[in-house]
């Protein structure tokens, strides 16, 4: 592996589209191509059933990458590319009129409900980023009365303090969790 090629592994996803989306830089596709490029092609041989059809569908997708992410801010990048490669496919398939391939509203509902719960995982990920930016006293009877569903009581036994002290840790860890994520927009829409 060349030495330029694996400086950009230490990148994000997102660090990667946003290269991508500033210049066609084929490090940063080659990259992107080999964290993602079996997901694609799977995706692709679900609508094609064919290998071929789903290989050169794979490489339609990567070589319209760079022009579909001109402009745009993404959070999660596996997501919209995820997105991006079933309109493609469902695009190709309409306009070659296949009849071999039958598109199942059941298919369609199903991959709209894995994204969903990419994006839930996603947002999971980031509340336990916030939580761990808490003071470490409010981080822990966060994690204790909501994560493990303990009771005030028992927060209080096992952080040896007063039931006053765990109830205002609660209360002011939750504000301030409510508030770091506003602040990235995280339950804004929700």
């Amino acid at each position: 592996m060349s030495r330029k090629l694996k400086k950009y592994k230490r990148f994000s996803d997102e660090e990667l589209a946003q290269i991508l989306s500033n210049k066609n830089d084929q490090l940063a596709l080659t990259e992107i191509y080999n964290r993602y490029g079996h997901l694609v092609f799977g995706l692709c041989l679900k609508y094609f059933k064919q290998k071929e059809d789903a290989e050169d569908m794979t490489v339609h997708v990567f070589t319209k990458l760079q022009a579909k992410l001109v402009g745009k801010h993404l959070d999660s990048f596996k997501s919209w590319l995820y997105v991006v490669a079933k309109n493609e496919c469902l695009m190709r398939l309409r306009k070659k009129n296949y009849d071999h391939v039958q598109i199942k509203e059941e298919i369609v509902n199903e991959e709209e409900e894995h994204v969903d719960k990419l994006n839930q995982e996603l947002k999971y990920e980031e509340l336990e980023a916030a939580i761990d930016t808490l003071k470490e006293e409010q981080a822990e009877a966060i994690k204790l009365f909501y994560l493990q569903q303990k009771t005030y009581k028992e927060i209080s036994e096992i952080q040896n303090s007063p039931l006053k002290k765990v109830k205002s840790a609660i209360q002011n860890g939750k504000r301030n969790l409510r508030i770091k994520l506003e602040k990235n927009d995280l339950f804004k829409s929700a």
